[in-house]
C-alpha cells in the first residue's frame, strides 16, 4: 500500500514539473550526450562580478562572454582536456589547463581574476579532476581514453563489466538485453535480441559513459541502464598510432581441465593501426583505424576422422582416416575498423560521416566435435553502422544536429552456405557411440542452419538550448524503420544415414521470415542549475508498431477447429507509452550532495523472441494429450516496464578521496512470459505473452582515492538481490512440460549475484610507466539442485548457490620518448591466479564444476574441458605512435 501511495505522489509529481517547466516552452529537439558544457562565474578578489568577461576554449572557436553577474556558460563541447583562457580588460589573463569535459555533464569553473599593474601579465593553473562529481543526478560512471589506456581491458564490453552495478551483462539485476548502446548519440542496438551490434575495440574509444541507474528522458527502448560512447575524431595535426600483442595461455597441464599446456605463441594475436589529421579539403579532418584479432583458444581437438569416414557402429569398428592434426575447437578472426571525416568550412555548421564495421569468422566451441572438428558449423558476422550528422549552431547558447544512421547486422551459422552443397549428403549426419571415447562425434556434420539479418535505418532531430543561466532545454524526435529476417535457411533433415530437404513449405518448414516493425520517440527534458541545485526532468513518448498480425481468436489459433466460431488474422494494436523522468541533486555542504531519481522506463522485448513460432497455422491439427508445438510467438506484445528508485550520497572526504553511496529498487513489471490459452477443442498450448515480473533491491558503495605519491585506488561493492518468477521468458513452459508447478512464484534469479566487489590499484609515474592492477570478487549465483535424477529429483528452483569467484588482472607499460616517435612495452595478465571457476556451470547434485555424484552418468561433461574458466593468459605488446599523439 506504502509502495502505490509513493508511486501516484510521484509520478504525478514529475509531470506536473514537466508540464511546468518544459512544455510551456516551444518545441525544439536535442542530441543525446554527445557533447558537454561548462559552467561558472568570473569575479574579482572582493567577489564582485566582472561582466563582459571574456572566456575561451583555446584551440577551438567556442567561448562565451560573463552576464552582468558574473555568470557564463559554454555548451556543444565535445568530450576531451581543454585550456580555458579567461580575460577581462584591467586584469590579468587566466588560463586553466587540463579542463576536464565529459558528455551530458557540466563541468564547474569558477575565475577569481587578479587586477594587472602591467599589460599582458598572465596567471596559469592546471585544473584537478574532482574526487567526486557532485552534480549527477543518478549513477554515472565516465570512463576517458587516459583511462582506458592504462586499464587491462580490451574492448568495449570489458569495460562495462568493471562498472558497478554490472553482473555479466546485468545491469542491476535486470534481464540481459535491457541496454541501450549508442554511438556518438544513436542507437547501434540490434533490434532481433537488443545487443550491441557491434563489439568496439578500446583504441577507439574517447569516452565511455556507463549509466546503471535511471537515466534522463533523451535515451529510450532500455530498462536496465545505457551505455554512451563517443569516439575519437581527427584534429588539424597528423597523428598516428600503432599496435601489436601475442599472448599464450599459461597454466599447469595437470589441472582439473585435462587440457595440456603446449606453447603456442601465436594462439592470440592483435594488430592495430590508425591515422587522423586533416585533409586536402579545408578546414575537413580525418580519422581511419583498422585492426584484426585472431584467437584461437586453449582447447584443441584433434582430427582423427574426417566427416566422410564411415564405421561400423554395430560391430563397433572405427576407420578413423584423419590426419591426426591439431585443431581449435573454438576460434575467432574479426576485421574491424572505423572512419571518421569531419568538415567545419561553413561558418556555423559542422558535417560528418562516420563508418564503424566488424567482420568476424568464428567457430563456436563443441566438445562432441573433438575428434571430427570439420563437422563443426561456423558462425560468420558482418556488421557495419554508418552515416551523417550536420549540425548547425543558431547561436552562442543554441544548436541542432540531424543524424542519419544505417545500422546493418548479418549473421550466418551452417557448415556449408549452399542449402544443395553435396558435401552434407557424402558427410551425413553427426554420429556417436558413447563406447567410443565417451561418445564423441567420429562421422557427418552438424546439420543445423540459421541465418539473422537486420537494416534498420535510423533518423534523429535534436536541438540544446540554454534558454537561459538556469536552464538547459533539450528534446527529440526520433524514427527507426528495421527490416529484421532470421530463420531456417532450408531444413535438411536425417532419416537414419539418409538426408531430406525442406524448403519454403509452412507451416512445419517454413522460408527465412521478414518483418518491418517501425518506432518513433520523442522526448523532452529540462536541466534546471540554481547554484549547485540540479534539477532533471523530462518525459518520454515511445510508439511501436509491430506491422503483423495474431488469431483473432485465440481458442480458434489455426481456424481449424469445426464448428467453432471463426478466427481471422488481425493486426496487431499500435504500442504507445509514456515515461516520466526526474533527478534531483540537493547540495549539502560544498563537498557533499545528495541526490535522488525516480522514472519509469519501457522497453519492446526483442524482436527474436516475439516473432519466432509466430505463425499460428502449425495448431491446425492440435489435440488434447498431443505433440507439443513450443511455445508460441506474440508480435502484439506490450512494451516490458520498470519502474526505478534511487537515493545517494557523494562527498568529497579530503581533496584526493571521495565517497559515493547509493540504494536503489527497481519494479519490473510486462516481462515476457508464457501464458497457457485452452481451445475450443479442449486443447492447450503455450504463447508468449506480458506476464512475468520481478524486483531488485540493493546498494552501492564506491571509494576512489586519487593518487598520492605514486598509488592510486579504486573499490566499489554492490549488493543487490534481483527476485523474480523466471529468469527466461520460456522457463513457465519448460516448468510445465516437466511436469512441475506452472504457477508464478518468486525466486532468485539466475544471475542474483549478491555480492559484488571491484577494486583497481595504479601505480604510475606519468611519461615513465604505469601497473595497473583489476581485483574482483563475486558471490555465488544460484542454480537449481537435485536430490536425485529424474522427475521429482530437483528441489526449488535458484535455492542453490554455485561456488565464489575471485580474479585478478594486470597491465604493465613501460614508456620511451624519442624526437619523432613515443614507443611503450607492455604485458597483460589475464587471469593472473589461474582461477578455474567463474560463475559458470556446475553439477545440480553437488553444486560443484569438478565432481558429480553420477560420475558414470555425467562422464562426457567430466571430460568436458569447457566447463571451466579459461585459465591464465599472458599478453606481450608494442605500441608506437607519432611524438604528438
Amino acid at each position: 500500500m506504502l509502495y502505490q501511495i509513493l508511486h501516484k505522489i510521484l509520478f504525478r509529481f514529475t509531470f506536473v514539473f514537466i508540464l511546468v517547466g518544459i512544455f510551456s516552452l516551444s518545441f525544439q529537439d536535442a542530441s543525446a550526450g554527445t557533447t558537454g558544457k561548462i559552467s561558472g562565474r568570473v569575479v574579482d578578489k572582493q567577489n564582485q562580478p566582472l561582466p563582459g568577461a571574456n572566456i575561451l576554449l583555446v584551440g577551438t572557436t567556442l567561448g562565451s562572454a560573463a552576464d552582468m553577474d558574473g555568470y557564463f556558460n559554454i555548451i556543444k563541447i565535445q568530450p576531451g582536456k581543454y585550456e580555458v583562457r579567461f580575460d577581462f580588460i584591467g586584469y590579468k589573463t587566466r588560463i586553466v589547463q587540463n579542463v576536464l569535459v565529459t558528455a551530458d555533464h557540466t563541468t564547474n569553473l569558477n575565475a577569481v581574476l587578479e587586477e594587472s599593474v602591467l599589460q599582458g601579465e598572465t596567471v596559469s593553473i592546471t585544473a584537478d579532476r574532482p574526487v567526486v562529481e557532485l552534480n549527477y543526478t543518478s549513477s554515472v560512471s565516465t570512463v576517458t581514453s587516459s583511462d582506458i589506456e592504462i586499464m587491462p581491458v580490451r574492448e568495449l564490453g570489458e569495460i562495462v563489466d568493471l562498472q558497478a552495478g554490472v553482473v555479466d551483462g546485468h545491469f542491476r539485476g535486470g534481464r540481459l538485453g535491457e541496454v541501450q548502446y549508442q554511438i556518438n548519440g544513436v542507437t547501434v542496438n540490434n533490434s532481433y535480441d537488443n545487443s550491441s551490434s557491434l563489439q568496439i575495440d578500446r583504441s577507439l574509444l574517447q569516452e565511455v559513459q556507463v549509466i546503471s541507474g535511471t537515466f534522463d528522458a533523451e535515451y529510450g527502448q532500455a530498462m536496465s541502464g545505457v551505455v554512451n560512447v563517443i569516439l575519437k575524431s581527427g584534429s588539424n595535426k597528423f597523428a598516428w598510432n600503432a599496435e601489436t600483442f601475442l599472448s599464450d595461455f599459461v597454466f599447469t597441464s595437470t589441472d582439473k581441465r585435462g587440457v595440456d599446456d603446449k606453447f603456442r605463441p601465436f594462439s592470440i594475436q592483435n594488430y592495430q593501426f590508425s591515422i587522423s589529421g586533416p585533409t586536402f579539403l579545408p578546414q575537413t579532418f580525418f580519422i581511419l583505424s583498422s585492426r584484426r584479432y585472431i584467437d584461437s583458444g586453449y582447447i584443441y581437438g584433434e582430427r582423427r576422422f574426417n566427416i566422410t569416414d564411415k564405421s561400423d557402429f554395430e560391430q563397433k569398428i572405427f576407420t578413423p582416416t584423419g590426419d591426426n592434426k591439431e585443431i581449435p575447437l573454438s576460434d575467432s578472426d574479426d576485421f574491424s575498423g572505423l572512419i571518421k571525416i569531419t568538415n567545419q568550412s561553413l561558418k556555423n555548421v559542422q558535417f560528418e560521416y562516420q563508418a564503424i564495421y566488424n567482420a568476424i569468422d568464428a567457430k563456436r566451441y563443441n566438445f562432441g566435435f573433438r575428434l571430427n572438428p570439420d563437422g563443426m558449423t561456423k558462425q560468420r558476422t558482418f556488421s557495419i553502422v554508418h552515416g551523417l550528422d550536420f549540425t548547425h549552431t543558431l547561436s552562442a547558447n543554441t544548436f541542432y544536429t540531424l543524424n542519419f544512421r544505417q545500422n546493418y547486422y548479418d549473421y550466418r551459422d551452417f557448415v556449408y552456405e549452399d542449402f544443395n552443397d553435396p558435401h552434407y549428403d557424402e558427410a551425413g549426419p553427426p554420429l556417436s557411440d558413447i563406447n567410443y571415447e565417451i561418445g564423441a562425434i567420429v562421422q557427418g556434420v552438424d546439420l543445423s542452419r540459421f541465418k539473422q539479418q537486420t537494416n534498420s535505418m535510423v533518423a534523429k532531430l535534436a536541438l540544446t538550448s540554454q534558454i537561459n543561466r538556469t536552464n538547459l532545454i533539450k528534446m527529440g524526435l526520433e524514427l527507426q524503420h528495421s527490416e529484421v529476417k532470421f530463420g531456417v535457411p532450408g531444413y535438411i533433415i536425417s532419416t537414419g544415414l539418409l538426408l531430406t530437404r525442406h524448403q519454403n513449405e509452412p507451416p512445419d518448414y517454413p522460408d527465412i521470415a521478414t518483418y518491418r516493425p517501425i518506432s518513433v520517440t520523442a522526448y523532452a527534458q529540462d536541466q534546471l542549475e540554481w547554484r549547485d541545485f540540479i534539477v532533471r526532468a523530462g518525459a518520454r513518448l515511445e510508439y511501436f508498431d509491430s506491422r503483423s498480425t495474431i488469431p483473432g481468436d485465440l481458442q480458434n489459433p489455426a481456424n481449424a477447429i469445426a464448428g467453432a466460431p471463426t478466427s481471422t488474422p488481425k493486426k496487431t494494436a499500435k504500442k504507445v507509452s509514456i515515461a516520466p523522468r526526474i533527478g534531483i541533486s540537493y547540495p549539502m555542504t560544498s563537498n557533499s550532495a545528495l541526490f535522488f531519481a525516480y522514472g519509469h522506463f519501457y522497453q519492446m522485448p526483442g524482436l527474436g523472441q516475439i516473432f519466432t513460432n509466430s505463425d499460428y497455422q502449425i495448431l491446425d491439427e492440435l489435440q488434447a494429450g498431443g505433440i507439443s508445438y513450443g511455445v508460441m510467438g506474440n508480435p502484439d506484445i506490450k512494451p516490458e516496464r520498470t519502474v526505478q528508485y534511487e537515493f545517494g550520497y557523494k562527498h568529497a572526504v579530503t581533496p584526493n578521496l571521495g565517497l559515493d553511496f547509493s540504494i536503489f529498487y527497481k519494479d519490473i513489471r510486462d516481462l515476457l512470459g508464457v501464458e497457457f490459452v485452452s481451445t475450443y477443442a479442449a486443447a492447450e498450448y503455450a504463447r508468449l505473452t506480458n506476464v512475468d515480473f520481478g524486483n531488485v533491491l540493493g546498494y552501492t558503495i564506491a571509494v576512489d582515492q586519487r593518487r598520492i605519491g605514486m598509488v592510486s585506488t579504486m573499490l566499489d561493492y554492490t549488493f543487490q538481490r534481483a527476485m523474480g518468477n523466471s529468469s527466461d521468458p520460456r522457463e513457465t513452459a519448460t516448468r510445465a512440460s516437466a511436469g512441475e508447478d506452472p504457477r508464478p512464484r518468486q525466486v532468485p534469479l539466475g544471475w542474483d549475484q549478491r555480492h559484488t566487489l571491484n577494486a583497481t590499484l595504479l601505480v604510475e609515474v606519468p611519461k615513465n610507466f604505469t601497473i595497473s592492477t583489476i581485483v574482483r570478487y563475486g558471490s555465488g549465483q544460484p542454480y537449481t539442485p537435485s536430490l536425485k535424477a529424474g522427475f521429482g529429483g530437483g528441489l526449488e528452483s535458484n535455492s542453490g548457490r554455485k561456488p565464489s569467484f575471485f580474479r585478478v588482472d594486470m597491465r604493465a607499460e613501460k614508456y620511451f620518448k624519442f624526437e619523432k616517435l613515443n614507443l611503450s612495452l607492455f604485458s597483460r595478465i589475464i587471469n593472473l591466479f589461474d582461477t578455474r571457476f567463474i560463475n559458470g556451470f556446475v553439477f545440480d547434485d553437488t553444486g560443484s564444476p569438478d565432481y558429480s555424484l553420477n560420475p558414470i552418468g555425467q562422464q562426457a561433461t567430466l571430460a568436458n574441458p569447457g566447463r571451466y574458466y579459461p585459465p591464465r593468459r599472458i599478453e606481450v605488446g608494442i605500441t608506437l605512435s607519432s611524438a604528438n599523439q
